[in-house]
């Protein structure tokens, strides 16, 4: 592929990322390739997607060096632009960021070389009864331990406005989008709706959709199913809910879920990914669904999405299942699949002597990120 611009983004907090940087900017400097550092901090304030790729210079490959937060960030550009994004590995649990830092210029290398695949990933939007604003006051509380917050979302004037349907706004999520409680000692009380049907109405701490690629994070921490990467779907999950149904529901695609702030409810605040967006009153409404457009992640190698389930979330095999002879093997399966069962997707069997599960930085480290 031809790569003219790169965008960085950067996790100037750690060293480790400061030095892959100047990496970064060798390795393009040598093929003369434009190479811009986006600041999405901007001097303590957030700009908005577009106006972070506008000053990059609408780069057509964006590289994150950091761990799953940073690379949120860089899709939320990526998605913007639709570029290219990937992600280089330096945090601790996550799941999103493809190669590891020690290898980032033999990673640029396989991007300009075509030897790499580019992932589709589904991602999120939203309509709502009002544009999402923040009130005056709440910045200042949510600044502590959540850094500062992204400018209000821009109403899209490409799409309808009317009535029951709200607003569109310029919004995307790769992990998720929360309706969450303000106060820790009021609930929110949410109806909601999905594929146009009231479900329920719950009375919880938060209540959260997520995309498969999301189903890793907030989601899976809060009780919800794991989710291939691969897959499209809407999660449904809700946080603490009083209630004896605590169950999530993974929706459909072209399946919309709604959230509406009920009568009696106390405030309730919109995050994406993470960065609150704005806060909903009684009556409000955020209607969430399948964006239209999608995220195009670099990959260098097959995907191995369960491998790095299985590595990140260090799970072990449960005593009795192995008390009684040997445990499961890691590939059941060794040779190749016959002919009926070719459109299976399966990783391939790493050669004898190969690197351990997670860290050949060809094997296409997966999936469904955590915070960063």
């Amino acid at each position: 592929m031809t790569v003219r611009r790169i965008g960085l983004v950067v996790h100037g907090g750690r060293p480790e990322a400061v030095a892959a940087e100047r990496t970064v900017h060798a390795w393009c400097e040598e093929r003369a390739v434009r190479c811009t550092d986006i600041d999405v901090w901007n001097d303590g304030g957030r700009r908005s997607a577009g106006e972070e790729v506008e000053a990059a210079g609408d780069p057509d490959l964006i590289v994150t060096l950091g761990g799953d937060g940073t690379f949120l960030r860089g899709a939320r550009l990526a998605a913007e632009h639709d570029a290219l994004v990937l992600g280089v590995d330096l945090g601790r649990v996550g799941f999103l960021t493809e190669v590891p830092a020690t290898v980032v210029r033999a990673a640029l290398d396989a991007v300009v070389e075509d030897r790499l695949t580019v992932e589709s990933r589904m991602l999120l939007t939203l309509r709502a009864s009002r544009r999402l604003e923040v009130p005056a006051g709440i910045e200042e509380l949510m600044r502590y331990g959540r850094r500062p917050l992204l400018p209000p979302p821009r109403v899209r004037t490409d799409c309808e406005v009317g009535g029951d349907w709200g607003i569109a706004l310029n919004v995307t999520a790769l992990n998720d989008i929360v309706l969450e409680k303000l106060a820790r000692d009021r609930q929110v009380s949410v109806g909601v709706y999905i594929a146009g049907r009231l479900l329920a109405s719950y009375s919880a701490d938060a209540l959260l959709v997520a995309t498969p690629t999301g189903s890793t994070a907030y989601s899976f921490a809060a009780g919800g199913p794991v989710v291939s990467p691969r897959a499209d779907a809407l999660v449904f999950t809700p946080v603490a809910p009083h209630m004896a149904f605590n169950r999530s529901v993974v929706a459909a695609p072209d399946e919309p879920v709604a959230l509406r702030v009920l009568e009696r409810s106390g405030q309730a605040a919109v995050s994406i990914d993470g960065q609150l967006r704005g806060v909903l009153d009684a009556g409000d409404w955020i209607g969430v669904y399948a964006a239209p457009r999608r995220l195009r992640a670099v990959r260098l190698g097959p995907m191995d999405f369960y491998g790095r389930l299985r590595e990140r979330m260090n799970l072990t095999d449960a005593p009795a299942a192995v008390a009684d002879g040997t445990p499961a093997p890691l590939w059941p399966v060794t040779t190749p699949p016959p002919g009926d069962l070719t459109h299976l997707a399966l990783p391939p069997v790493p050669d004898a002597g190969a690197c351990p599960a997670g860290t050949d930085p060809h094997a296409g480290h997966q999936d469904g990120p955590g915070r960063g």
